[in-house]
């Protein structure tokens, strides 16, 4: 099979299952926490700079935030079953960046990687964050190619893969959907969340051993749980969220 035909059929199979397989990190994660310590044994320290960790993480997910609140229904989102596009997407986030919803996805794993302090494990889980999203971003763009011809092409010609050029901005042709992003993206914040209290749990773990997680911490995750259910539910039970063409 040639290189190009190989690359389009390991994305299209990365793509469909893009939302589990990066759960085989969860050793590497575990593998770095053999030498997490409190920076300068201070707990102080500690919570600033899971702080900071947090906010990238926010970071990615305004990003994706900032992305799905202005497109159609069809086309970004978290098709599972293979690619979808009604229409191509090259206003607002997608005027600047072809692959938005994976920057987003960049930041929130950088800030989880960062949580542990450790260069060698925030290096593997970029590297491997790039050899795992250029295969799908390349099914992607095969795909769209096809459908779209000339007009990707000349939106490819223009506009980054995933480097943002700020400077090519366009406005969105849709406004801005806060009950779509409440829909789509209410699962990405509590994975954020959960991730996080896991790690500080962990993290205690590993240095008192014991399990153990701060009151604020806890007022963070039930908050969380608590956004995660209710708009689960009515997600699943109403029509609330529901927006037309969205």
């Amino acid at each position: 099979m040639a290189l190009k035909e190989e690359f389009e059929k390991t994305g299209g199979w990365l793509f469909r299952w893009r939302s589990y397989l990066p759960l085989v990190v969860v050793a590497l994660f575990l593998l770095a926490f053999r030498n997490f310590r409190y920076p300068y044994d201070s707990q102080a320290l500690a919570r600033f700079w899971e702080t900071i960790c947090l906010l990238i993480s926010f970071i990615g997910l305004g990003i994706r935030i900032a992305t799905l609140g202005f497109v159609p229904a069809g086309t970004s989102g978290r098709n599972t079953k293979g690619q979808v596009a009604r229409v191509l997407n090259t206003t607002g986030m997608y005027s600047i960046v072809r692959h938005p919803l994976y920057l987003g996805n960049f930041f929130i794993w950088l800030g989880l990687s960062l949580f542990l302090r450790s260069f060698w494990f925030s290096s593997t889980i970029v590297l491997l964050f790039w050899l795992y999203y250029e295969r799908i971003m390349f099914a992607e763009e095969h795909f769209l190619r096809e459908k779209f011809g000339a007009e990707f092409s000349e939106w490819a010609e223009r506009t980054p893969a995933f480097f943002p050029n700020i400077k090519k901005w366009q406005s969105p042709t849709m406004t801005f959907s806060l009950r779509t992003v409440l829909r789509k993206e209410y699962s990405s914040f509590f994975a954020i969340m959960v991730s996080f209290t896991v790690l500080k749990i962990l993290g205690e773990l590993f240095i008192h051993g014991r399990l153990g997680l701060d009151r604020l911490w806890l007022v963070l995750f039930g908050i969380s749980l608590i956004i995660y259910l209710v708009l689960r539910m009515l997600k699943k039970w109403t029509t609330v969220l529901n927006v037309e063409g969205r």
